[in-house]
């Protein structure tokens, strides 16, 4: 892990995988950096930036568990791309890191030159928020890992033929031993931050959606996503008709990345962005 230090102090931690032109990945709500060693194993020719959000990983949590918005963490991104001294970069993001993305296209327009989203998009659909809310900011109820693997692969719906050692490294990925439980990787109040979000009421994403209208821009969608529907997707489409779309058979919320159309859908982004 390399470390940079935010604007208001903290201590974020990023990773970085391979040489050539850079992409700035950006992980889920809850997720880190970890997410993206899938895609970095098999995309050869790129530097793969990852950071861990503020709250997560292994990046200091923030004192105001409010302050865990994609407008912070859209600014903690730029000031990533200052200190490693890159004027801009294409952007991939999945799940909550397409939202920073389109906050960024919105916002700072000229620190990124193309967008992926992984399987979001401006509607949420209200199944997979129902989803999120049962497990955010909450341990699983596993003393082993090997216990949380079988039970994130029964409760997994929409993926096929994932083997269990995938399932696996996602509790890898998503928890960490403590005493005879395991244990979330990120700050529990951002349970707070996600339920008090949700009583302001559902934003507008659609003006920061077309702000990527401005750029190269892909899309990949798991087919049994319960965030991202069919029909947002074809509107997107709509919107933006120079947007590619990928469809991942047999892959729910979301897409693991190394998925063959998916590489291929990340390589053609990175081409059009260079």
């Amino acid at each position: 892990m390399k470390r940079f230090r935010s604007s208001d102090g903290l201590s974020l931690a990023y990773r970085e995988w391979g040489s050539g032109p850079p992409l700035l990945c950006l992980a889920g709500l809850t997720r880190n950096s970890k997410d993206f060693g899938y895609l970095a194993a098999k995309l050869r020719g790129a530097r793969i930036i990852a950071p861990d959000y503020r709250g997560r990983g292994e990046s200091d949590w923030d004192p105001d568990p409010f302050r865990y918005t994609p407008a912070v963490e859209a600014r903690d991104a730029v000031e990533l791309l200052d200190h490693l001294g890159l004027e801009s970069a294409p952007v991939l993001g999945t799940s909550r890191g397409g939202i920073v993305a389109m906050m960024l296209a919105a916002t700072a327009r000229n620190r990124i030159s193309g967008a992926i989203l992984n399987d979001i998009g401006p509607v949420i659909e209200r199944g997979g928020i129902e989803r999120i809310k049962q497990f955010i900011g909450r341990s699983p109820e596993c003393g082993t890992m090997e216990e949380a693997a079988q039970a994130l692969a029964a409760e997994s719906s929409g993926f096929d033929n994932v083997p269990l050692s995938r399932w696996r490294q996602e509790c890898q990925n998503r928890y960490q031993p403590a005493g005879d439980r395991i244990e979330i990787t990120y700050d529990p109040g951002m349970r707070d931050s996600f339920l008090a979000a949700l009583d302001d009421g559902d934003a507008d994403l659609w003006p920061l959606f077309c702000a990527l209208k401005a750029m190269p821009t892909a899309l990949i969608r798991g087919t049994a996503s319960d965030l991202l529907s069919a029909e947002s997707a074809a509107e997107m489409r709509r919107r933006h008709p120079k947007m590619s779309v990928t469809e991942v058979q047999g892959r729910g919320h979301c897409p693991f990345l190394d998925e063959p159309e998916c590489l291929a859908a990340v390589r053609a982004l990175m081409a059009l962005a260079a």
